[in-house]
């Protein structure tokens, strides 16, 4: 039985969990997005990069689970017998990254923020994600734990593949507080992990709605030819590539300021569900994903506009609170688990048993705890002017990386400080 809620406004079930229709792994893609750069996607995956040089490999994202892992080393090998050099995380989220140990990497790269997270959040990432989807994460080992990263970067780093020079770069915090994108600047090729969505709409629950858009403004500045995204099919040519980064920021904008105008309103979480469901759905409806994430990104959307700097963390408690609380129309949160990871092998109970005995630091916290209230997010707050004049200096970007518009764009800006703007978001919707 699968949960969901029923929307008043719309006769559209959102789903929980579990998406029936997609077999993860099938219809496999290995397209060329330029010289040495590859892009595996398929589907109900997440998608992994591959760059190529003379010395070795280098993966971008490694896949949900171990088995997933090898169906991309396999089509690497068609191509090269070359060791697999580096793997870039290019953020804590498990469907990226579990699979990081099946291509035998030299080094694990994500960045230091990233470690933050999969530290405080890892345990509770993995649990959640593979409840709500069980078939992706099909196959992986019980006691799976977090692909810790063996080297860490705070901001950029450049790496020699031979022949082939790659940069690594966070540019703010967008899907997550610590994003890298993977820029090969001789090919045109940007991997921008789940910063961008082609075909799918973005996941957003632990996202930085108000600063997206900035680190969307930086991916354009590089004038990419070519872009792998989150999900499916790559974007290839430079219009493409502006309507896929243009598409993304749209979703998140909208998805902000009906929120923020909610909010602004008084209006309560289930409200302000229906009001953003209703804004997105013409335009984003018949997306890969817009249903099965829209609730959690609408909760993030809505403590982002109550002043929850830090995304709370996703515990299975706080997932079925949310659904109670957008209609009460979720089965019991037994229910839910025992129709996946619990119910999937004997030997699951002495898993919890484990992870209780050497849990992450921070795996403990209450789902009612704020992240921003921890000394973690007090460390790692990015928020004010101050710290943002910092990450632009640390960006260590050179000017051959990044090609200036004559008008720098100001949507986030405008779109959040004009109220009559957020007013009318609302009135689309209605």
């Amino acid at each position: 039985m699968q949960s969901g809620i029923w929307q008043e406004s719309e006769t559209a079930m959102v789903e929980m969990t579990n998406r029936s229709e997609v077999v993860p792994g099938e219809n496999e893609r290995f397209e060329e997005l330029g010289r040495g750069c590859y892009a595996y996607s398929a589907d109900g995956c997440s998608n992994t990069g591959v760059v190529i040089g003379s010395k070795g490999v280098l993966i971008v994202d490694a896949q949900a689970t171990p088995a997933l892992a090898e169906k991309v080393l396999k089509k690497v090998r068609e191509l090269t017998d070359k060791p697999v050099k580096q793997v870039v995380l290019t953020h804590f989220h498990a469907d990226n990254t579990l699979g990081a140990l099946a291509f035998e990497p030299e080094e694990i790269i994500a960045s230091d923020l990233t470690k933050r997270m999969m530290e405080t959040r890892g345990v509770e990432e993995i649990r959640v994600a593979r409840e709500r989807d069980t078939a992706l994460f099909n196959g992986l080992p019980v006691r799976a734990g977090v692909s810790k990263p063996s080297m860490t970067i705070a901001s950029s780093m450049t790496i020699d593949l031979g022949g082939v020079e790659v940069r690594l770069m966070h540019l703010g915090r967008a899907h997550t507080m610590g994003d890298l994108v993977v820029w090969v600047p001789q090919s045109g090729v940007i991997f921008a992990g789940d910063l961008v969505q082609k075909a799918a709409v973005p996941y957003c629950g632990d996202a930085h709605l108000a600063d997206w858009p900035r680190a969307l403004d930086r991916i354009t500045a590089f004038r990419p030819t070519a872009l792998m995204p989150g999900r499916g099919k790559s974007a290839v040519g430079a219009q493409a590539v502006a309507t896929a980064v243009e598409t993304t920021r749209d979703f998140v904008i909208t998805l902000r300021d009906a929120a923020a105008a909610c909010v602004e309103r008084g209006l309560g979480l289930k409200e302000t569900f229906q009001a953003v469901y209703d804004a997105l759905a013409g335009r984003f409806g018949s997306r890969t994903d817009f249903e099965f994430h829209l609730p959690i990104s609408v909760a993030r959307a809505y403590d982002e506009a109550l002043g929850l700097d830090q995304p709370q963390v996703w515990t299975r408690e706080r997932i079925v609170d949310l659904y109670d609380a957008l209609d009460g129309a979720v089965a019991t949160a037994d229910a839910t688990s025992n129709q996946t990871v619990e119910d999937t092998a004997s030997s699951d109970a002495p898993s919890q048993e484990a992870d209780a005995e050497a849990p992450l630091a921070g795996s403990e916290a209450k789902a009612s705890d704020l992240v921003s209230d921890s000394e973690f997010a007090a460390s790692l707050a990015l928020g004010s002017e101050e710290d943002v004049a910092a990450d632009d200096e640390d960006m260590e970007l050179s000017a051959g990386d990044i090609v200036e518009d004559d008008k720098p764009s100001d949507k986030a800006e405008t779109a959040s400080s004009d109220k009559t703007s957020a007013d009318k978001v609302l009135e689309d919707a209605r």
